[in-house]
């Protein structure tokens, strides 16, 4: 077998190749794009929760100055979803929430569009809605959907029911006899969050024209073959008949992933024949943008004096909105992340996505891992109170080792969660404590763990080596900000063929070059897309180095490649560049071009214990491993973070300089989650806080320096064991603070966000813990069913 680049050659701190003109604004989003000539367009949005659709009149809207086509339902009378198709793009007959589409019109400039769509009338009957998840399990509550039973489900095994779109369980052994075991304590809790707000830079936005009877998108999205795919079924023409070509984008943290903007300019382009540019206004963007959606979470464990879980149930409760999306597949992610972290002797787990009349929710990184790491770490606190064990002990004992047994069965690989634990005590001794710091303020520390994973799914790349020794990567993978299409991805290429990163060049996501993706988002992109494209390097290296042989007289097991040279092993200076071999390759053979594909292996789970489940195993597990330490300020109620850690589990880090970077990134944005940002629904079914104005996120004052270390080493099917950095990072901050918090006042701590109003609260009062009697405590049912407790009102 021939050598190849040594692997260690791809490890480097790799600056951003686009930082520069990022940092200069010489960068071009989507929303940068549009220029003269392109029509502009604007959505009437419903400005009610719920209500039945008598008429919608565009008489007067059409005969407005600019006004060039205006859009309905009855344009695209289809559906679509994840899981269920149960999303139009417009509102036909009824309005399920404040701000869902009703029409849309294109017009000369942006201020003819917005005024011709605030002209079309609307009469509607207004009818009671939903608006929290406790109404909607109400047995008197209105349906969101009455025609639910119609809907196409996409993906046979959830449960389904009225205003529960979708539920998916996990039974693992037998919790009853667990629980009725004399020599165990059972403990049991609930626990709360509100929605956050993604807050991209750029929003949504999307440029539709006709090209050759052909339609092109240029979009933001993390998502181009599902673009691809949802914007030709909507418009009811073939999808070889859509191209989807995406810039960088400003920033995506999930939010990308839903296709609403782009068939409503392709509409509108294909009644004007002219190209048409639609992007969301900042208060539309976050009046609709699919938040982390809102949840409750119930838990209880019965636990032995020693530490050990004999048995576990939780119900969790997804607020999905008014239509199911991401939710309906996000269900999945409580069974690897509620049982994931621990080992358990039973369990049984159960989630359910609610429809209410809310702006629909969607993913965001680390989905419902951040709150059911909050739920899981601050209910293992309140474990080891009740047993008198100290927590780092209690978790030391508790965690995976290699060979646990997870929720569904699936036996991990490893020794990780242990060692990394032992890392972070010893990166705690090291740095000291900053308890001085708090001065008259209560202190609080804690350590906390969490487990997520790498979706793998499909991928493709194309490799075409240049004459002059450069290589070009051709996929549809996008760049959201992360940095991986501009320092992994070329870095794995290029220490697969010996060049240097800056010598490959990455093209832009285009669906008519490139093959199927998933889609950018759940830490796969360096690992799916990069094991793809090594795959494509191999075939690159089938047709070079029998060049090179020939061309050095020797067999190509004694070639190496590196710093743009093919030598023979043992004498440098003995070969020839790459450049000179792809030239005689390429005079002989042809373009030396390689392609290749990946896909997840298929971890096994256990048979039928795991039911509507999209992901039944993971093929790629990630830990982490945080500590904080706060500071409560028991007269304002102000929490001081003081210091912040991270243990993070990378398989390999490619690029250290970059995970610092999403380390750091991510812990920011989960202190945002954990102390600020606070979501609300008003009686009108409204997103109360629709600007930066009026939405809290992290400022620069708030942000605390990361103290980190990665762990390498652990199993992965990974491109030279790599794993995704981007996502596991906020996985665990929310239940550090919380956890550090509650330390700090001695007061149980189940809600986030922590905001100054709710501590103080904490501080004054001694209200009783929280409970959500509409959750039910049923824990043995396996079919959906409105909990006695609320059946009996």
């Amino acid at each position: 077998m021939s050598r190849t680049a040594d692997p260690a050659a791809a490890v480097m701190d790799l600056p951003r190749r686009d930082a520069p003109d990022k940092l200069a604004g010489r960068t071009r989003y989507t929303v940068d794009m549009a220029g003269p000539g392109t029509l502009h367009a604007a959505i009437r949005r419903a400005d009610i929760p719920r209500g039945r659709i008598i008429r919608v009149e565009s008489g007067v809207a059409r005969q407005m100055p600019g006004v060039r086509a205006i859009v309905t339902a009855q344009d695209a009378p289809g559906t679509h979803g994840i899981g269920i198709s149960d999303h139009p793009l417009f509102a036909g007959k009824e309005i399920r929430y404040n701000g869902e589409p009703i029409a849309a019109v294109a017009a000369d400039t942006l201020e003819q569009a917005r005024a011709a769509a605030a002209a079309i009338i609307v009469e509607v009957e207004a009818l009671p809605p939903v608006l929290t998840m406790a109404e909607a399990l109400s047995p008197s509550a209105p349906l969101v959907h009455e025609g639910w039973k119609d809907y196409g489900v996409l993906f046979e095994g959830g449960a389904r029911k009225g205003n529960i779109a979708w539920e998916a369980k996990v039974v693992r052994g037998d919790t009853d006899a667990a629980f009725a075991r004399p020599d165990v304590t059972i403990v049991e809790g609930c626990y709360e969050v509100g929605r956050q707000s993604h807050m991209p830079f750029e929003p949504r936005a999307a440029i539709a024209t006709f090209e050759d009877g052909r339609l092109h998108l240029v979009t933001s999205t993390q998502v181009p073959w599902t673009v691809r795919a949802v914007t030709s079924s909507l418009l009811g023409i073939p999808s070889s008949q859509v191209r989807i070509t995406v810039p960088p984008v400003g920033a995506g943290f999930g939010l990308k992933f839903d296709c609403t903007i782009e068939p409503v300019a392709a509409l509108l382009a294909w009644k004007t024949g002219r190209r048409v540019s639609l992007a969301n206004s900042r208060q539309e963007e976050m009046a609709t943008c699919l938040c982390r959606e809102n949840a409750q979470i119930r838990i209880r464990s019965a636990v032995t004096t020693e530490g050990e879980i004999v048995g576990r149930e939780a119900t969790v409760l997804m607020d999905c909105g008014a239509y199911g999306g991401e939710q309906i597949f996000l269900t999945t992610m409580t069974a690897h992340t509620l049982g994931s972290n621990y080992r358990l002797g039973s369990v049984r787990l159960s989630t359910r996505a609610i429809y209410t009349n809310t702006p629909p929710n969607g993913a965001f990184r680390a989905c419902n891992g951040v709150y059911n790491t909050f739920a899981l770490e601050r209910h293992t606190d309140e474990i080891c109170a009740a047993i008198g064990m100290d927590p780092v002990e209690f978790r030391r004992r508790a965690v995976f080792r290699d060979g646990s047994i997870g929720s569904t069965g699936q036996v991990f690989e490893g020794e990780v969660l242990v060692p990394m634990i032992e890392r972070m005590e010893a990166l705690k001794q090291k740095s000291g404590s900053r308890e001085a710091e708090a001065g008259g303020r209560l202190y609080g520390r804690a350590t906390t763990v969490g487990s997520w994973f790498v979706f793998v799914g499909p991928s493709a790349a194309t490799v075409n080596l240049n004459a002059d020794g450069s290589a070009t990567l051709v996929t549809s993978g996008v760049e959201i900000g992360s940095g991986t299409m501009v320092q992994a991805l070329p870095q794995i290429v290029a220490g697969q063929l010996g060049i240097r990163p800056q010598d490959v060049v990455v093209k832009a996501a285009d669906t008519d070059a490139a093959g199927y993706d998933v889609g950018v988002g759940g830490g796969r992109t360096t690992v799916s897309l990069g094991a793809a494209s090594v795959k494509a390097c191999e075939d690159v290296l089938s047709k070079l180095l029998p060049v090179a042989a020939e061309m050095l007289q020797t067999s190509q097991d004694n070639l190496v490649l590196g710093k743009g040279r093919i030598e023979i092993a043992g004498r440098k200076g003995s070969g020839a560049t790459i450049a000179s071999v792809a030239q005689r390759a390429q005079a002989l053979h042809g373009p030396v071009t390689g392609s290749g594909s990946f896909t997840g292996q298929g971890v096994p789970s256990m048979a039928g214990c795991a039911m509507g489940h999209f992901i039944n195993a993971i093929d790629i597990p990630i830990f982490a491993v945080h500590d904080c330490e706060v500071a409560v300020d028991p007269d304002t109620g102000h929490v001081e973070i003081l210091s912040y850690k991270v243990v993070q589990d990378v398989g390999r880090a490619l690029n250290p300089r970059a995970i610092h970077g999403q380390i750091q990134g991510g812990v920011v944005q989960g202190l945002g989650y954990a102390l600020h940002e606070d979501v609300t629904i008003d009686a009108k079914g409204r997103i109360a806080q629709d600007s930066f104005e009026t939405y809290r996120i992290p400022l620069a004052q708030d942000v605390v320096p990361v103290e980190f270390e990665l762990f390498e080493g652990a199993p992965s099917i990974g491109p030279l064991g790599v794993k995704g950095a981007g996502e596991v990072p906020i996985l665990n901050v929310g239940a550090a603070v919380a956890c550090a918090v509650a330390n700090a006042t001695g007061k149980p701590v189940s809600r986030l966000p922590l905001t100054p109003p709710r501590v103080l609260g904490l501080l004054v009062s001694d209200e009783p813990p929280l409970d959500h009697p509409h959750i039910g405590k049923d824990w043995s049912s396996n079919v959906i069913a409105l909990p006695q407790s609320v059946r009996a009102g």
